[in-house]
């Protein structure tokens, strides 16, 4: 098909209407490994949380502030290199994230005191937050309309399938090394090695190009058109007479305020919930009696029961309406978060719960990601979801502080959990409040 004559049209309508080509699998493949990996660099702070408590001497509270630092990061990244990646391009602003997130895990490996130990984890957070707005946009445009949502329910399961993997291999090194340094050694190895595969492998958007229209902007688009056997382009497009350029102030206009706003309220709210599972699950099961090693594998069952969601409530787009399911998700997350939140001293009771609570929570946050996807266009993609997320694990990182006050303060676990998983009943809310405002009309 690549051999034959050029055509006017615009490529993306045969992306969206043709069957899924090879590379653009290998596209979405290569995303979900690299989210894969933004799972585990968040997380290894969690798996290294207890050594790191036991050996600096760290209280609950500040314990609390250096598990959020990669969130503040990863607000940060969101917005600004989310912004960057629609001005730039998805590909050079992956790999500038990949390179970031490198530096920042090694750099926490060798950190000798608090200060240095956050300020790794504020880098690595810059480079997370990037990463997952300019992936989620890439696996959007390269994906039919047929398999998009699913493809981007895949991808941001990939977080939480980096977490089962590489928690399941460091959970072994902290019980055979007894150090906690390991796992940022084991990430940032990781980390730099992806760096190749994504150069040789993820080409740049065609909705990117075709928005940017730099001054090579035909060629690489027809050299991408010819590696997934589709016809080349005489020409660019026309452009359309309606253009949001890529910035925050557009999202914040008549059009586009109100959903961003809602999604942000959603997502800040649900992500709260989310973060509480991940980021406290291994210091409550140690308080609960329990080792270090084990309380890891008690958040690698959270992790499988929250990548089995992700892939559920992709599964489920393609057969339901996603939004309704999304909010039964978040209904049933939060039930499910404040059972585990009963404290339960039999292991095998914590891991088949965390797991459970997972499921929900993991399937409620990663169905959102189609719908940012559905709301903003390809000018704004990167930079509405890259806002939504940013906001959202912005405040959330206040989730992880919280929960360490609330513990600090005389407050016990099944307390704690409900209130933390109160957020999940916000977000429901908040999603059902969105669909009604898109359905109304528009002047």
């Amino acid at each position: 098909m690549s051999d034959g004559p050029a055509r006017d049209d615009d490529p993306r309508g045969a992306i969206a209407r043709l069957p899924m080509h090879r590379m653009q699998i290998v596209v979405v493949v290569l995303c979900i490994a690299l989210n894969a990996l933004d799972g585990f660099d968040v997380l290894s702070i969690s798996f290294a949380a207890p050594g790191i408590a036991a050996e600096w001497g760290i209280e609950p509270a500040m314990l609390g502030v250096v598990l959020s630092m990669e969130l503040l990061g990863m607000a940060a990244g969101s917005i600004l290199i989310g912004n960057l990646a629609d001005r730039i391009g998805r590909r050079p602003t992956i790999l500038s994230c990949l390179v970031v997130m490198a530096v920042g895990m090694f750099t926490a490996a060798f950190a000798d005191r608090i200060w240095v130990l956050s300020a790794a984890r504020l880098l690595t957070g810059l480079g997370i937050g990037g990463m997952i707005a300019s992936t989620s946009a890439l696996v959007a445009e390269f994906s039919s309309d047929k398999r998009r949502d699913l493809n981007m329910a895949l991808n941001i399961a990939g977080y939480t399938l980096g977490v089962v993997v590489g928690g399941a291999i460091v959970s072994s090194l902290i019980a055979e090394l007894s150090q906690w340094r390991s796992v940022f050694l084991f990430g940032g190895a990781v980390t730099a090695l992806a760096i190749p595969l994504a150069y040789f492998y993820l080409p740049e958007s065609i909705g990117s190009l075709l928005a940017r229209r730099p001054t090579n902007a035909l060629e690489q688009i027809n050299a991408t058109l010819k590696r997934m056997d589709i016809a080349p382009i005489a020409g660019l497009p026309p452009i359309p007479a309606q253009t949001e350029k890529p910035s925050i102030a557009v999202l914040f206009s008549a059009r586009y305020a109100p959903m961003t706003i809602l999604l942000s309220v959603a997502y800040f709210a649900g992500i709260m919930c989310f973060y509480f599972v991940q980021k406290w699950t291994p210091k409550i099961v140690v308080d609960l009696g329990f080792d270090p090693s084990q309380a890891g594998r008690v958040l690698v069952c959270a992790n499988i029961g929250a990548f089995l969601g992700g892939v559920a409530i992709g599964l489920a787009s393609q057969r339901f309406k996603l939004r309704p399911v999304i909010i039964g998700s978040m209904i049933l997350a939060f039930i499910m978060v404040t059972i585990f939140g009963l404290g339960y001293r039999d292991l095998v009771v914590l891991s088949v719960l965390a797991g459970i609570a997972g499921f929900f929570v993991n399937s409620s946050m990663v169905g959102m990601y189609p719908i940012f996807a559905q709301t903003f266009p390809e000018t704004l993609r990167a930079s509405g979801t890259g806002f939504v997320i940013g906001m959202g694990r912005g405040a959330s990182a206040l989730g992880p502080v919280v929960a360490g006050f609330l513990f600090a303060n005389g407050f016990g676990l099944s307390a704690v959990a409900a209130a933390m998983a109160s957020g999940m009943l916000v977000a429901a809310v908040t999603i059902a409040l969105l669909t009604w405002v898109q359905s109304r009309p528009r002047a």
